[in-house]
């Protein structure tokens, strides 16, 4: 594919926006949802009835449905999460153009087993941590080139942590980037390393 062809699709220009007390409410009832739903065994009556529920209320979102800039989700960073239930309820704590820190906690919608947080969950979360320094960097049209995440501890739920993201060096398009998850005893949970690479005009 050229950067000529009639169907190249440019990066999405997605603003941040303030996600409402509503949507909020909203968010926060979806993600008690998600922790109730890896965690009760109903019978099959409340299975039924519930999924009745569920499907109504999709039914009624459906009618509004928006594109990716428009929808408010992923783009609320007054919200946690972003306002997107994908992502942990982690929330920006501290940036700066070259270090963004983000503090927030997993819970059961996220465990692997015996209540620690499942490996897969945690380098989603570093993905985005990363996508959050490069848009304090002023380089937003990035894509990730590779992620690596070395676990130290059992990450656990339930629990208030902090992750620190950086840029540790620069070399052209290509941004490489560190971060380290601690508990509040200073414990290093896990540490990551990555390569964001800033896209060129018309890419995807």
């Amino acid at each position: 594919m050229t950067d000529t062809e009639d169907d190249i699709r440019e990066f999405a220009r997605v603003q941040p926006t303030l996600g409402s007390a509503e949507m909020g409410r909203f968010i926060g009832a979806m993600r008690r949802l998600q922790d109730i739903a890896v965690s009760t065994n109903p019978d099959a009556a409340l299975w039924d009835h519930t999924a009745e529920l569920l499907e109504n209320v999709c039914a009624q979102l459906e009618q509004r449905k928006a594109p990716a800039a428009v929808a408010p989700a992923g783009r609320a960073p007054n919200l946690p999460g972003n306002g997107h239930p994908l992502m942990p309820p982690w929330q920006v704590a501290e940036s700066g153009p070259d270090e963004v820190t983000m503090r927030g906690h997993f819970s059961r919608f996220h465990v692997g087993g015996n209540d620690a947080v499942h490996g897969g969950v945690i380098p989603l979360f570093y993905d985005w941590h990363f996508g959050m320094v490069v848009s304090a960097a002023g380089r937003p049209d990035s894509r990730t080139a590779y992620l690596h995440v070395d676990y130290r501890r059992v990450t656990p739920i339930d629990v208030p942590l902090e992750s620190r993201a950086w840029i540790d060096s620069v070399d052209g398009r290509k941004l490489f980037v560190r971060a380290v998850m601690t508990d509040l005893d200073g414990n290093v949970l896990s540490e990551a390393n990555g390569l964001m690479i800033k896209l060129l005009p018309h890419q995807p």
